[in-house]
């Protein structure tokens, strides 16, 4: 068995997005996506999918080309690369992550970004080689299915005139009648059984009787609410009281770490993160301070799968609940997401996947929802086959785009519509 790493292909698409809502603004009709594969001397092909904006790209790219030779066993060897290639500074500096909804972009977050990709193309791949699905290179599967939770948005019913687009059937949700239903039809067609909102969109009293008409439609079901931090303190105060008795969480309502426990010391309304937890080096401050009661981890950002695990553990030790969180993805993605939850012991929240949305997908065969859960596959590797038309279809869509769609930007997607459209200042309530 020859595990050596002859080839890695880097392709960069361009994937249907519907125009949900949130409060930097209104996702573009098309959202960039990196799918990485790497091939090893034996032939096996292992694959993983992360952001494909240019920024990701540029770091891809040599990245690439440093794994070449190496074994695709070496797993701690991705981290000592990624150090090694340089990053623009010009793209990091004061810069936001994708979609403007995760804070401020730093260096290592960025490289962590790109070695996530190529961790789960190596575990794809080494599975393969051996005969072992990826959770069972994670230490094994403690269940055969892995619960997710309704990702419900605020959502215009199409993208603005003159915008050439893939057309979806969920309709317009900009109210609260538009909000259940989109609940009902998201239990219709895939079972969830709880919910998140997707919140600071609108001003904080229209959310909450949003919030309040999902618990009379659907009542005993977890709800979540999250406004990216586009709140103050005050008003987090307000809603956390005001929702206290129906939320399971209440996710990222203002920002940083001080206010984030402050609300969560005067209300006693847990609080859940994306946004003030990000890295290993943010847990201490937020752990002592008791701001967050659940880390919502994303393999995307966190590194991989093995440091999904450990941000796990460590939750573990300090009594914090731990989930996943989400950004548009697609098969591949979702895959990796189920094999390192099944790993993980104290998984009592219903992760987050914005999978329904995504009407595309490179895979011969789309993951199912089935009762609201993805069951953990068996096959060695990821359990996913690239469907190679398909993704050719969507890298051509990126080759013959002029550029203004290579990077997400929502606020730029917003003028589409409102040429006044200015990138709110937070807190925006």
């Amino acid at each position: 068995m020859n595990l050596a790493i002859t080839d890695v292909r880097l392709t960069p698409i361009l994937v249907a997005d519907p125009p949900l809502l949130n409060t930097q603004g209104v996702h573009q009709p098309y959202t960039p996506r990196l799918v990485v594969e790497v091939v090893t001397a034996d032939g096996v092909t292992g694959v993983g999918e992360t952001y494909g904006d240019t920024k990701y790209l540029e770091l891809a790219r040599p990245f690439a080309e440093r794994l070449k030779g190496r074994p695709v066993s070496d797993l701690n060897g991705l981290f000592t690369l990624a150090d090694q290639v340089a990053v623009d500074a010009s793209r990091v500096e004061n810069a936001v992550d994708v979609g403007g909804l995760r804070g401020v972009q730093t260096a290592d977050k960025l490289r962590l970004s790109v070695v996530s990709a190529f961790e789960v193309a190596c575990l794809d791949a080494l599975g393969k080689a051996l005969g072992l699905p990826v959770h069972a290179l994670l230490g094994g599967k403690v269940r055969d299915a892995v619960e997710y939770s309704a990702y419900l948005f605020y959502k215009w019913a199409s993208h603005p005139d003159g915008v050439t687009c893939e057309k979806d059937d969920w309709g317009a949700a900009v109210d609260p009648a538009g909000v259940v239903e989109q609940a009902r039809r998201f239990t219709e067609r895939y079972g969830f059984t709880s919910f998140k909102l997707k919140g600071g969109v609108f001003p904080p009293d229209e959310e909450i009787a949003a919030v309040r008409a999902l618990a009379e439609a659907f009542p005993g079901h977890p709800l979540r609410l999250d406004p990216n931090g586009a709140w103050s303190l005050q008003t987090s105060l307000k809603v956390a009281r005001e929702l206290g008795d129906v939320l399971e969480y209440l996710e990222d309502p203002t920002l940083g770490t001080p206010a984030m426990a402050e609300v969560a010391e005067r209300t006693g309304v847990p609080l859940a993160t994306n946004m003030c937890v990000t890295t290993f080096a943010e847990i201490k401050e937020a752990f002592t301070a008791g701001a967050v009661q659940v880390v919502l981890s994303d393999h995307h950002y966190w590194g991989g799968l093995r440091n999904t695990q450990q941000l796990a553990a460590v939750c573990r030790t300090f009594g914090v609940g731990v989930s996943m969180h989400s950004n548009t993805h697609l098969g591949i993605s979702l895959a990796a997401m189920t094999h390192v939850a099944a790993t993980v012991p104290d998984l009592h929240h219903a992760c987050d996947s914005h999978y329904p949305w995504q009407s595309e997908d490179v895979l011969t065969e789309r993951l199912a929802f089935e009762g609201g859960r993805v069951t953990v596959s068996d096959a060695p590797g990821l359990g996913v086959e690239l469907d190679r038309e398909r993704l050719a279809v969507l890298h051509r869509r990126w080759l013959d785009d002029d550029g203004a769609l290579r990077d997400r930007d929502d606020a730029a997607a917003m003028r589409v519509a409102d040429p006044e459209w200015v990138t709110p200042s937070m807190p925006r309530w």
